[in-house]
């Protein structure tokens, strides 16, 4: 029995230090397990910084795009705002010019009953000339208006009147030209028209 009794013990010891190194392992594994979980809660925590990240930059981009774009709309406006006003650089002269232009017509169509008045009438139609070809170089050209269909952005109308020679609104009398300045209307002529 002692044989039996010391084989027993034996086992036992033997036993023992395999259940010590095999719960050893096995904290050992659990501790493995514990890492491995603090890895993938700092891995999700990573994958949230870049998402957070990625976001911030998409929304950079953004901004950054539409700042680009917003300047690219100011050159293009300022550009075209300077383009108009080199077209239109004479229209502030040519408005006040135009009603020279008028008294000069008025006293042209004065009947001249001598030679004085005849010359004088004669020197003073040279400058009209000079005025109105000066103005045409710049790009001013009177409005046609008589026998023409009344156009309200390039007529006002002052009158109506009721002529079977003419086509229903249809200009029948220019009472003071109409001027434009290129394709811009400087002003519009008075005119009558037919019902």
């Amino acid at each position: 029995m002692s044989n039996e009794k010391n084989v027993a013990e034996q086992e036992e010891a033997v036993d023992t230090p395999q259940n010590e190194q095999s719960d050893a392992d096995v904290e050992v594994v659990n501790a493995d397990d514990v890492i491995i979980e603090d890895a993938s809660d700092a891995g999700d925590e990573s994958e949230q910084k870049i998402a957070e990240l990625q976001a911030k930059l998409d929304e950079t981009e953004n901004k950054m795009l539409r700042a680009q774009a917003d300047f690219d709309n100011f050159k293009r406006r300022s550009r075209l705002d300077q383009e108009a006003a080199q077209k239109y650089r004479a229209q502030s002269l040519v408005s006040e010019i135009i009603p020279a232009l008028d008294n000069f017509e008025r006293a042209l169509q004065i009947e001249a009953d001598n030679d004085q008045t005849k010359s004088l009438l004669q020197g003073m139609n040279m400058v009209y000339n000079q005025l109105v070809q000066a103005l045409k170089n710049e790009g001013v050209e009177a409005i046609n208006s008589v026998g023409e269909q009344f156009d309200p952005h390039l007529h006002q109308a002052v009158m109506q009147i009721e002529d079977e020679n003419y086509e229903s609104n249809s200009v029948v009398e220019e009472l003071q030209k109409g001027y434009k300045l290129k394709d811009r209307v400087i002003r519009p002529a008075m005119v009558k028209v037919n019902q």
